[in-house]
């Protein structure tokens, strides 16, 4: 018994003294404890981990801690700074230059721009294959337009900053800004060997959508009348934007004279929402599916026309170039596949993938592509685009004596529906 009572006050007086001996500690180095916060680096193994491997964070924590003790320079340490580009980098791990982090002020930007109106220079760019900033396409009217940025153009600095291992945020960030104020963006036009500086004034971009007209033109058998829409993108009112349309030309067609068809203008379109793309095909098509999802397992999903269109009937041509990327190449294909409209100008970009944006805590969100798109017929345009069936390259020599349209791809759109 004497001896049991020994060993527990023995064992009494050692948790005495380790508990006085941790006081001191913590007290003497001044570490805290945020228990409410406290999470533990064992478990972040166990979390969500790459297939086949373990996510251990503790060379990353090691490389914070090293930083924060030896940098020498304790000014330049921004805690956001460092989890933006960890985020960032991990990301561009992937390879792929569609799936991105976008933070805050970034995302802010995208939403922005797919309600319709921003304030910056109206271009919509994209990381290519090396990891540049490219511009997919310039906004109609826009002042990158108006400057001469080009689909394909290669952006290499920002206001004379190299662009080289930039995110897509980043350069949405940099480029983007207050209206009246200006940018300096570095271009490789394509198929130019020497960069081109173009300044460009910031302005407030109103994307509307969805525009249209109809006019009569001289045909071969006397005046014909021909309708147009264009959609410059596929964002939050474009559904909305697109009924307006057609119910404005509707009666107009009924009563046009020697009514030939209609122009779907998809020119310069870099894409947006796939479901808007599945109800503007629905428009033109009776049923079937309009594309093809397919996931990292191989499994194939169609996403089917649904709804009945009022233009089920109307002869219709489409205009795509290189600046057409994804949701309108989704439609270009569809009708393209089903034989119900012939794709007239040049070669389109070739964005075969599909992105999910995501919302994540602190205001960023998080552009996954989670699959591939494919055409009807099951084909995959990524990186090759969609070939025109009449290919015809713009032509500002010729678009600049015309009159009644603005280009001579307009007018060759115009021809074959008179033929």
């Amino acid at each position: 018994m004497r001896t049991q009572l020994k060993i527990k006050v023995f064992q009494l007086f050692l948790i005495i003294v380790i508990s006085l001996g941790l006081g001191y500690i913590l007290g003497n180095y001044k570490i805290t404890a945020e228990w409410k916060n406290y999470k533990p680096i064992l478990g972040i193994a166990n979390q969500n981990p790459p297939t086949a491997s373990k996510l251990d964070m503790r060379l990353f924590y090691d490389v914070i801690g090293k930083l924060n003790a030896m940098y020498y320079d304790k000014s330049k340490i921004d805690a956001k700074k460092m989890e933006t580009g960890a985020i960032s980098g991990m990301v561009a791990s992937l390879g792929d230059p569609y799936t991105s982090y976008f933070p805050p002020v970034a995302n802010t930007a995208f939403k922005t721009q797919m309600a319709g109106e921003f304030s910056g220079i109206g271009a919509e760019l994209s990381l290519n294959d090396q990891n540049q900033i490219i511009v997919m396409a310039p906004l109609d009217g826009s002042p990158a337009e108006k400057a001469g940025v080009k689909s394909g153009d290669i952006i290499a600095k920002v206001d004379n900053t190299i662009t080289t291992g930039w995110t897509l945020a980043q350069a949405i960030e940099k480029i983007r800004g207050h209206k009246g104020t200006k940018v300096t963006i570095s271009v490789l036009h394509p198929k130019e060997k020497e960069l081109k500086d173009i300044t460009i004034v910031r302005d407030t971009i109103q994307v509307k959508s969805v525009s249209s007209w109809i006019k009569e033109f001289d045909c071969p058998k006397g005046t014909c009348s021909v309708a147009y829409i264009k959609i410059s993108q596929f964002g939050d009112k474009t559904n909305t934007e697109w009924l307006e349309a057609v119910n404005k030309l509707l009666p107009q067609i009924k009563t046009a004279k020697n009514f030939k068809g209609l122009i779907l203008d998809v020119r310069n379109n870099p894409g947006g929402y796939l479901n808007d793309a599945v109800y503007i095909a629905s428009e033109f098509l009776k049923g079937g599916p309009v594309v093809k999802q397919q996931d990292g397992n191989g499994l194939i999903e169609s996403m089917d026309v649904n709804r009945t269109g009022v233009l089920l009937d109307v002869p219709l041509v489409v205009l795509m170039n290189k600046g057409s990327a994804s949701a309108s190449e989704i439609v270009s294909g569809a009708l393209q596949d089903y034989n119900r409209a012939k794709l007239i100008g040049e070669q389109s970009f070739g964005k075969g993938t599909i992105q999910q944006a995501v919302d994540v805590d602190g205001g960023g969100s998080v552009h996954i592509s989670v699959g591939k798109w494919l055409t009807p017929k099951e084909r995959w345009v990524h990186g090759k685009g969609l070939t025109p069936d009449v290919l015809v390259p713009y032509d500002a020599s010729v678009s600049s004596k015309l009159k009644i349209v603005p280009d001579n791809q307009i007018m060759k759109a115009v021809d074959e529906l008179a033929k």
